[in-house]
């Protein structure tokens, strides 16, 4: 049976910075780490550059915060995300944050809520600078959520060669099961899982193709996997082990 997740989340939405056609995906990929017990989404809601997210905020029940450019090439969305941020933080009600946007004003914010203890998912772009990514517990790149819902932009399935050229992901992957294996070699696949999220906030194997880390692992041929039954309850668990380490 399921665990339901039972986090109170805050989900922050820059407009300016995130197209409205991810809505279904951003939430069904919140819903994984918790409860979206707030959904603001800051914007000059006069502009009608945010026509399209006008037309799905009743529907999600996002509640729009209006934020007027006053300046020219001065990003107030930016600050009035920040100052709300900050506010909802010091409630004590939440036990972590979605900050959805691709820029990198943010990274001082995602930094202060960690500080304080609380989770902090990214969403963004690719393009998203390096020091946001870093600065979050995860970073899920929004375009494995257009993916998600569109068909036509599905991640293709990168080859056992291509995987193998990656020399950061083989780095990433080898150095995770090392830190998580026993004198055996072998690591339990979710503490392996782990690792990596605390190495890598963006790492996510659907950006490979795969939707689970064994697949992804099974993919690569670097690993051997191995199904285990455990406790008298029989059930099963996951390990894997670098196959430069088989006796």
């Amino acid at each position: 049976m399921a665990i339901e997740k039972t986090e109170r989340l805050a989900v922050l939405i820059d407009a300016d910075n995130t197209q409205a056609t991810i809505i279904e995906g951003l939430l069904a990929e919140v819903a994984k780490y918790g409860t979206s017990s707030v959904k603001r989404i800051y914007g000059d809601w006069t502009s009608t550059a945010l026509r399209s997210w006008k037309e799905v905020l009743l529907e999600y029940s996002i509640q729009p915060i209006q934020q007027f450019g006053y300046t020219k090439g001065k990003n107030a969305t930016d600050s009035a995300m920040i100052i709300d941020a900050m506010d909802l933080l010091y409630t004590g009600k939440f036990q972590g944050f979605c900050i959805v946007s691709s820029d990198s004003d943010f990274t001082k914010l995602a930094s202060r809520i960690r500080e304080a203890g609380l989770m902090v998912y990214g969403f963004g772009e690719k393009k998203t600078p390096s020091a946001f990514v870093s600065a979050c517990d995860k970073f899920i790149y929004i375009e494995v959520l257009r993916a998600k819902i569109n068909e036509n932009e599905s991640i293709a399935k990168k080859s056992m060669t291509e995987l193998k050229r990656d020399a950061r992901l083989v780095r990433l992957l080898r150095n995770a099961v090392e830190a998580s294996s026993d004198e055996s070699g072998w690591a339990h696949l979710a503490t392996t899982g782990s690792n990596i999220a605390k190495q890598s906030p963006e790492f996510d194997p659907r950006n490979y193709g795969y939707i689970r880390l064994g697949e992804l692992l099974v993919a690569t041929k670097l690993f051997d996997i191995e199904e285990r039954v455990i406790g008298e309850g029989q059930s099963k668990a996951i390990y894997v082990r670098d196959k430069r380490k088989k006796l």
